[in-house]
């Protein structure tokens, strides 16, 4: 008789998530989230104009289902699915599933779809995310979520990375303000520590205020260029 496996979770949880609930909290972590759910709840509502166009236009364009759900590894190693709009074809998760890093970008971008890479080249396709972020799976800034498969590689290849469970992922991260996606996993541990380090509100409102500013950059061009224009130089975690 075969047995079955545990859930991917429970050996995360076995692994790391004792050593994540030893690292104590900060007053400032409450701070920081009460900032997160005002934030995220305003660009909710101020997004709520384009959410129903975007929905429409995905199921016109490219069919069901208009939101891509993938598992991520969160706080205290609890996995949640991650909301975004879908950008990739049918099925797309399957193929690119195995890679990560400039290969990954290279696959996702033979795979984002016509609408998706417009909305990839805009950021619009991330504003579900909020809604992570109001669940509290996610806070508006921190590591950006990795896939479980690649977290218990990555934990496994470098020592300090279990430390990424003690805050939530984050939809922006002082990691991407500061270097691009193709940067080393190393390198980017590096900066997400310094964040998980300091966490201070100071510095959260720093990142948001450099991020919003790159996205706005970012949303401008990607206005700007056709639909079927391909973004370059993004990935995803």
């Amino acid at each position: 008789m075969s047995v079955t496996p545990p859930p991917l979770e429970d050996t995360l949880i076995t692994s790391y998530k004792r050593l994540a609930q030893e690292s104590a909290g900060r007053d400032k972590d409450l701070v920081l989230r009460i900032l997160d759910v005002v934030f995220a709840g305003l660009l909710l509502l101020l997004t709520l104009p384009l959410t129903l166009p975007i929905a429409v236009g995905m199921a016109v364009t490219s069919g069901r289902p208009v939101l891509y759900r993938g598992e991520r590894v969160g706080r205290g190693g609890h996995v949640f699915e991650m909301m975004k709009f879908r950008t990739l074809r049918p099925g797309a998760e399957s193929r690119i599933g195995p890679y990560l890093g400039a290969e990954l970008v290279e696959r996702t971008r033979e795979e984002t779809t016509r609408l998706g890479a417009w909305l990839r080249a805009t950021q619009l396709d991330e504003l579900p995310q909020l809604v992570n972020v109001l669940r509290g799976d996610m806070s508006l800034v921190g590591p950006r979520p990795i896939r479980p498969r690649f977290f218990e590689e990555l934990a496994g290849d470098l020592p300090a990375y279990w430390q990424r469970l003690v805050v939530r992922p984050g939809l922006t991260g002082f990691a991407q303000v500061r270097r691009g996606y193709e940067t080393s996993m190393a390198e980017k541990l590096a900066h997400d520590l310094e964040w998980i380090a300091d966490r201070s509100v100071r510095l959260y409102l720093r990142t948001l205020v450099v991020t919003g500013w790159r996205v706005l950059g970012q949303s401008l061009r990607g206005f700007l260029r056709s639909p079927g224009a391909s973004p370059r130089g993004r990935g995803r975690a």
